[in-house]
């Protein structure tokens, strides 16, 4: 690959914020200075620009059956297109072991899906659904040999994704020694199901009783549930989308007794409300998705978290369907709950708008600072999953995975110039502040202002170290 030379930036990393040059050779930041000069580099001037590593959606489902036919209508092509556009260079995906099945072949299915349409890079958490013997054995195999330190479980859906809790500690214990870490999504899901019951025998079928049968309570107690389980297996643990306060309160009494527990959240509970799902008709289905949109104090508590470091890291959780079924076919579209709430598609886009979002309502919203931005973005989960620091920094030796940011382009964002398949945006008219103008990945130009430059299968899987153990 020729010379790469990006100058002029406003370089910012977790920890620096300084002008300089970038040169990059063979995919690779080769030299940080001032006033380099190479012959014969390709020049990309980056006056006025912020030069910031690649972000790191720790949180997307791309192309994920759901059960019954449904699936998500990204591909992984499309999706980690939009993605780009969005300035993320790294995805972290799933790959999901099906009932009797084995997690090393569910591993293959999505490697061989993913790698001939990935545009950027990615890896994969497991999901485990079936917790035997046989597939206990298996897990350390994936961590040290596969590269796959994280494995998901659901205390949500039952006898569709849901294992009990010594399933959980089961699975701990097996990773915890290797340096693998579990992530839970963590609501009570047998509570919510007589909920759900309760509401369809009364007659209640429209999609605000969706947010309506999942309360914040079982968010919460699901979520001290898992901790102290974490706490007995003495491994760290990872608490997916977290939306509500009380869960919150779990993380952060935790941490406070030297529990490690670590927390993401998402853009959709950072910018919206549960006010969303007093749209009239069918409309508010667009925002159905696990958890639900939760009132205006538990943002301003996750905004706190994200200061505090009590949450660690914003991932997107992309999982998109469309809301007409005209665009991809009924079975990716939320319309196979029109006449059913529990049947809605639990999922929402925003791969694409996770950058512009955090930087809006973050940094020039005055709750963030820069460093932080960057940090929540691209190193925490680089180092909470085992990429750090061949990605989510700046440094020599590092990829040289870059997005160049206006930090005063003032946009629109909608789904009629979004990139993902999806027929929708959470956020339709919102207008943001800090728009990526170019992104790089590994040295080569992938965006360029609304040019698409990349291709599919350029992106290749990451095999990661230690998930869990430095932040």
């Amino acid at each position: 690959m020729s010379k790469v030379l990006v100058k002029n930036g406003r370089i910012v990393t977790a920890i620096d914020d300084y002008l300089g040059d970038i040169l990059i050779e063979n995919g690779r930041i080769d030299a940080i200075g001032r006033s380099l000069d190479v012959a014969d580099a390709e020049v990309h001037d980056a006056d006025g620009l912020l030069v910031m590593p690649g972000g790191i959606d720790a949180h997307v489902h791309m192309e994920t059956p759901m059960g019954n036919g449904v699936e998500t209508c990204d591909s992984f092509e499309t999706g980690t297109r939009s993605a780009a556009f969005g300035g993320t260079t790294t995805i972290v995906d799933f790959a999901q072991q099906f009932k009797g099945d084995s997690p090393k072949a569910a591993l293959e299915r999505r490697l061989a899906a993913a790698e001939p349409q990935c545009n950027i890079d990615y890896g994969f958490h497991a999901i485990l659904t079936d917790v035997h013997e046989q597939a206990l054995s298996e897990l350390p195999d994936m961590v040290n040999r596969e590269g796959v330190s994280s494995f998901k479980l659901y205390m949500a859906y039952p006898d569709v994704l849901m294992v009990d809790d010594a399933d959980i500690y089961r699975t701990m214990r097996k990773v915890g020694d290797h340096g693998g870490m579990v992530n839970l999504h963590a609501e009570n899901g047998v509570v919510i199901q007589a909920l759900i019951e309760e509401a369809l025998a009364a007659g209640n079928t429209s999609p605000k009783y969706h947010q309506l049968t999942r309360p914040q309570l079982m968010e919460g107690e699901a979520t001290h549930r898992v901790i102290r389980i974490a706490e007995l297996a003495e491994v760290p643990v990872y608490i997916v989308h977290l939306s509500a306060r009380e869960a919150l309160e779990a993380v952060v009494e935790a941490r406070d007794r030297g529990i490690h527990a670590f927390a993401e959240t998402c853009p959709h509970y950072l910018f919206l409300d549960n006010s969303e799902y007093d749209r009239p008709g069918f409309d508010s289905a667009k925002f159905v998705m696990t958890p639900p949109l939760r009132d205006r104090e538990c943002q301003e508590a996750l905004w706190r978290g994200l200061r505090f470091d009590d949450l660690q890291v914003v991932s997107t959780d992309h999982c998109p369907f469309c809301f007409n079924e005209k665009a991809h076919g009924l079975l990716k579209s939320k319309q196979v709950g029109h006449d059913d709430f529990s049947k809605i598609p639990n999922g929402a886009p925003g791969v694409e708008f996770r950058l512009p979002l955090l930087f809006d309502g973050g940094v020039k919203g005055g709750r963030i600072n820069l460093n932080r931005f960057v940090q929540l973005m691209s190193t925490a989960p680089a180092k909470m999953f085992g990429l750090f620091p061949r990605k989510g920094t700046i440094a020599v030796g590092s990829d040289a995975d870059l997005v160049l940011f206006d930090a005063n382009e003032t946009h629109t964002l909608s789904a009629k110039t979004h990139h993902s398949n999806v027929d929708y945006s959470l956020f339709e008219g919102r207008e943001v502040t800090g728009k990526v103008r170019k992104v790089f990945l590994r040295g080569e130009l992938i965006v360029d202002g609304d040019q698409w430059l990349g291709r599919a299968g350029m992106g290749q899987f990451q095999k990661r170290s230690a998930s869990g153990r430095v932040l």
